[in-house]
């Protein structure tokens, strides 16, 4: 029995199975109530007294290193089952094609960088706003259209006080009115997010769109302060070459007010169907904070004075991409993506 005991010992040494059938077969072999092992403890009975202690002691020995063995070869598929628990059988098969960013994000990131080595902080608020934020402390009218339902998507209207109208933020200006309300200047943020009036979807226009709005408010700030930084915005959004004009405009909340075109970047200024032989392109409009808002947000207009800008994301896009269809930039038409990995 002994010379047998031994001849097992090598053999369950080298013990191999290639899957979870194999090794349960093993242990029926061996370790089964009918299996081998309990077979020769079945026959331990007719070993000679002199020889029981010695083949008892290898029985067991035999014993316990089948049960090391096949514990060892069960944990073996258990970990090679647990490294393939999390793969998708459903995916796509590879090799998967890597995405880009959204043109948008692209342009949004190179509006964000400028005027961040300018000296701006970013600024954020929340879309939801209240009518006090976005319209009254901005210094719009009672009787103003952007008040109205037609141009203002209404979340909830109170009747007894109209700036607790509860609205989708029509600018980011409201974001403005916050920091002012918190922030002692100096003062400078820009205020990316989105925004949302109420018109209808075209290829010129969406219910929703991003903007990049600007604010510097401190002692003795000028329109020259505004113009310069402008400027070397333009440059480096379109080029050194880039010139802009600045043509008298209005808004509530500036005074005085302007609209900026740059030389168109397509034609050098000549004249082409993109800026409409004019040589120029609008793509902001800005001015000096009207002192009736910085009063309202609880800054001394007598002592403060400031500049606001505010400019479209997809005006901003579409100049430099040429995207003809504003609604591509939201439908996540893959083919129209695809055309961006370059300017990642």
């Amino acid at each position: 029995m002994l010379t047998k005991i031994e001849e097992l010992l090598q053999e369950v040494d080298q013990l191999t199975a290639q899957n979870a059938e194999e090794l349960e077969a093993l242990r029926i072999k061996y370790l089964s109530k009918k299996g081998i092992i309990n077979a020769l403890m079945a026959d331990f009975r007719n070993v000679p007294a002199e020889q029981k202690k010695q083949v008892g002691m290898k029985l067991n020995e035999l014993k316990t290193r089948t049960q090391e063995r096949i514990a060892a070869l069960k944990e073996t598929f258990e970990n090679q089952d647990a490294d393939m628990s999390g793969i998708d059988l459903t995916r796509t098969a590879y090799p998967i094609g890597l995405g880009t960013r959204h043109p948008l994000n692209i342009v949004r990131n190179q509006i964000i960088d400028i005027f961040s080595r300018l000296g701006f902080t970013i600024a954020d608020g929340p879309e939801v706003e209240d009518d006090l934020h976005v319209f009254t402390k901005m210094n719009f009218a009672p009787d103003h259209p952007a008040r109205d339902m037609q141009d203002t998507f209404f979340v909830e209207t109170n009747p007894d006080d109209v700036t607790k109208n509860i609205i989708l933020r029509t600018h980011t200006s409201s974001v403005q009115a916050r920091t002012m309300e918190v922030t002692q200047p100096p003062i400078r943020v820009i205020c990316p997010g989105r925004v949302y009036r109420n018109e209808a979807i075209s290829y010129r226009a969406h219910c929703f769109f991003h903007q990049v709005e600007g604010l510097y408010v401190d002692k003795n700030v000028s329109f020259t302060d505004l113009k310069q930084v402008l400027l070397q915005f333009a440059q480096e959004m379109f080029g050194p070459e880039t010139k802009i004009r600045l043509r008298p405009s209005y808004f509530p909340f500036t005074e005085p007010s302007a609209e900026m075109d740059i030389s168109c970047h397509i034609c050098g200024g000549e004249g082409c169907p993109f800026c409409k032989y004019t040589g120029w392109v609008e793509i902001l409009g800005c001015g000096m904070v009207d002192p009736a808002v910085l009063d309202a947000c609880g800054i001394d207009s007598k002592v403060y004075s400031g500049y606001a800008f505010g400019m479209g994301v997809e005006r901003i896009a579409n100049l430099k991409y040429k995207v003809k269809d504003l609604r591509m930039f939201s439908e996540n038409d893959t083919r129209f993506l695809e055309e961006f990995e370059a300017a990642n």
